[in-house]
């Protein structure tokens, strides 16, 4: 894909990327925590001003899907599917597990934090899914650590590879061919906090 829009609005960051003939403009927030739905659309506005870049001219529209915040996965796949609805796009949904670890090679571990002493985690092998997503404890997190390399945008309690989130959904999208996009749909990996209580 060489002509689109991708936002992450999983996460207490916020990514806005516009994409005009390969070239991108980003706009990144690293605190939009519970500020995503305030924020979104005047970071649109601005990545697709610099870009020169017209929604109707895109490709594609672009969304992670999460694991993240469950209101922040529902802001970024709505802004996605709303371009697209209006623009007659397609539309195209990348994983954090994917975002961290897109340029990573060998056996890969993507872990974010879930909250409450949790991690959301996947495993890779050259790029392939090898271990399906899951929430596990710190210490079942240790001992993927053992036998994976991990990659994440966050602070962890294990040896791992920072990334700059920004740059995995640039790949990612850039990446991209006609035949993945699709229906956006949320990945949540465990139910919110409030269904667990229920």
């Amino acid at each position: 894909m060489k002509n689109f829009l991708a936002v992450d609005t999983s996460a207490e960051y916020m990514t806005v990327i516009a994409c005009k003939e390969g070239a991108a403009h980003t706009v990144f927030e690293p605190a939009c925590a519970m500020q995503h739905s305030v924020r979104l659309m005047d970071a649109v506005d601005e990545a697709l001003q610099r870009a020169g870049l017209s929604p109707r001219a895109c490709e594609c529209f672009c969304a992670v899907t999460g694991p993240g915040s469950f209101t922040g996965i529902r802001i970024g796949i709505s802004c996605a599917k709303g371009f697209a609805a209006a623009c007659g796009a397609p539309t195209l949904g990348v994983t954090a597990f994917r975002l961290a670890a897109y340029t990573a090679e060998g056996k890969v571990l993507a872990a974010l934090p879930a909250g409450r002493g949790s991690y959301y985690v996947c495993g890779f092998f050259e790029g392939k899914e090898v271990l399906a997503p899951a929430c596990v404890g710190e210490e079942e997190l240790k001992n993927l650590a053992r036998e994976y390399a991990v990659y994440s945008a966050y602070e962890l309690p294990v040896p791992h590879t920072r990334i700059d989130p920004a740059a995995g959904l640039l790949g990612c999208a850039l990446s991209a061919r006609p035949q993945d996009c699709g229906e956006l749909g949320a990945v949540y990996v465990r139910r919110s906090q409030a269904e667990e209580r229920a």
